[in-house]
């Protein structure tokens, strides 16, 4: 037993994994470059149905119209942080889209007062993806300008995080906090953080006009180089000021910015004076990672919370949620990469949240709200999953969320062969609708099984051009038959190394 107990001291001492009392990169000799470099791609896109199939829109930051037939310019020049090592590093990119279409079925609700960074037209759509700069001090981010907001619960080649994916357009946003795992000083390693403050502006106008985001998140990871990691994460959201169609000012103002922060009660309508002023979401992650020499694997579940914040395990809509698996090796480059998922959200507390005086806290109506009509949604595509059906798709002129209560089972491969890059996805959704206004929700509405083959190839021959092919094609009740193809050439360069 003594000898056992020593193995397990002398396994878990810093000694034994030659650890520092703060395993921080800069600790590390400083041998990397700065450099700035440029790409240009272009793309043309025709399809068959009446939108764009799923798979070729969708976690495209809005660079991919919805109309069939598409072709795109994207531009940009980048500077990418590769100094970890240093006390400081910085990052900053300008990325232009600039996209010409057949006119989607969506145009006559697209809102006609947006504003940069995305500007639609009936035939052709300009699009901001990223002007922004980011400086590393020390273990400090700072970022401004118009970037992507996302969290980071997405996985790669999954279906999208349920607060923040990559579905939506880039909005001007400035974020402070610590963007990586950062060990926390004196325990050696074991134990990390990371966290961060955002303020973001929603420039889309669909309902509300000058409406921003509050967004604000924290996790902790035991384990460090251990090959076990448990990580925790908490994120906060809520969609807050602004002005409604009448021109009644929502609360733009310090005070409200507190009490949005900390959820608290206020506002000009009754349900903000009675609940919280905004529009507030949160979402919870719990993980477990395994890694080895060359493989990496990551379990995870998601949950959504809408009406009540509740910690792991309790809640009114436990059902609901998004666990996953995913998993990545460097031995065999034919399947590097593999993630499964499985999506609900059609629990959603119940069918009723109030009824004869009592209220049951159900009915929870995800992505939509009573203040802000647009909706979780960002010029009218998903700020979170896009397997939430975005208002993109609506027939009968709202700017609402119609479906939110889907299941979906999703599959991700990814590989290389003979120099063929290539990613593979599958989902198949059934669609519920909402429970209000829908009197017969317990029956199936629609589903959908959407398909992707993406193949990129570099031609060293052809001036070092990208060659990228994309197919995809849905099957079902929810839109029909309908297939595409996209045909990418790019081509990227080294401007300078300082």
């Amino acid at each position: 037993m003594k000898r056992l107990t020593l193995y397990i001291l002398l396994l878990f001492s810093p000694a034994a994994w030659g650890w520092s009392w703060w395993p921080l990169p800069m600790a590390e000799p400083d041998n990397g470059r700065d450099t700035l470099a440029w790409s240009a791609a272009l793309s043309a896109t025709a399809g068959y149905g009446t939108y764009s199939p799923f798979f070729m829109q969708s976690m495209r930051q809005g660079c991919v119209s919805s109309a069939p037939f598409s072709g795109s310019v994207r531009v940009a020049v980048e500077k990418p942080a590769t100094r970890p090592a240093r006390w400081f590093d910085y990052d900053m990119a300008a990325d232009i889209t600039g996209i010409v279409h057949s006119t989607p079925q969506a145009f006559d609700l697209m809102p006609k007062t947006g504003s940069f960074p995305v500007l639609y037209s009936r035939h052709a759509d300009f699009i901001v993806q990223r002007l922004y700069a980011h400086v590393r001090l020390y273990i400090v981010d700072i970022a401004a300008g118009v970037m992507p907001l996302t969290d980071d619960m997405d996985t790669p080649l999954g279906s999208g995080s349920l607060l923040f994916s990559a579905n939506a357009p880039s909005m001007p946003a400035l974020r402070i906090g610590f963007d990586r795992w950062t060990p926390v000083p004196g325990l050696f390693g074991y134990l990390e953080l990371k966290g961060a403050l955002v303020h973001a502006w929603l420039t889309d106008n669909a309902y509300t006009r000058g409406s921003m985001i509050h967004y604000k998140y924290a996790g902790l990871q035991v384990g460090g180089r251990l090959p076990v990691n448990i990580s925790y994460e908490f994120h906060h959201a809520a969609q807050w000021g602004g002005y409604s169609p009448a021109g009644t000012d929502q609360g733009n103002d310090l005070p409200s910015f507190w009490r949005v922060m900390f959820a608290q009660s206020g506002g000009s309508t009754y349900n903000e004076k009675f609940n919280a002023l905004g529009n507030h979401l949160g979402s919870q992650q719990l993980a477990l990672t395994l890694k080895g020499k060359g493989w990496n694997c990551k379990i995870y579940w998601q949950n959504f919370l809408e009406d009540n914040f509740a910690f792991l395990g309790k809640g009114h809509n436990l059902p609901d949620g998004r666990w996953g698996l995913t998993a990545s090796q460097t031995y065999w480059p034919y399947l590097n990469r593999l993630t499964l998922e499985y999506v609900c959200t059609a629990d959603q507390s119940g069918p009723i949240h109030d009824q004869d005086g009592i209220i049951y806290a159900g009915n929870d109506s995800y992505y939509q709200n009573s203040v802000f009509r647009q909706g979780w949604n960002y010029y009218l595509r998903s700020l979170g999953t896009p397997l939430i059906t975005a208002p993109l798709y609506n027939t009968d002129g709202t700017t609402q969320t119609l479906n939110s209560r889907v299941k979906a089972w999703h599959l991700g491969l990814g590989g290389d062969i003979l120099g063929f890059r290539y990613s593979f996805m599958a989902c198949h959704v059934l669609n519920y609708g909402n429970y209000t206004g829908n009197p017969d929700w317990q029956a199936l509405q629609s589903r959908n099984t959407a398909l992707l083959l993406d193949v990129q190839k570099t031609v060293p021959q052809a001036w070092g051009l990208t060659f990228g092919l994309r197919l995809a094609a849905d099957f079902g009740t929810q839109w029909g038959t309908q297939a595409g193809a996209m045909l990418t050439i790019c081509k990227q360069g080294l401007i300078t190394t300082y």
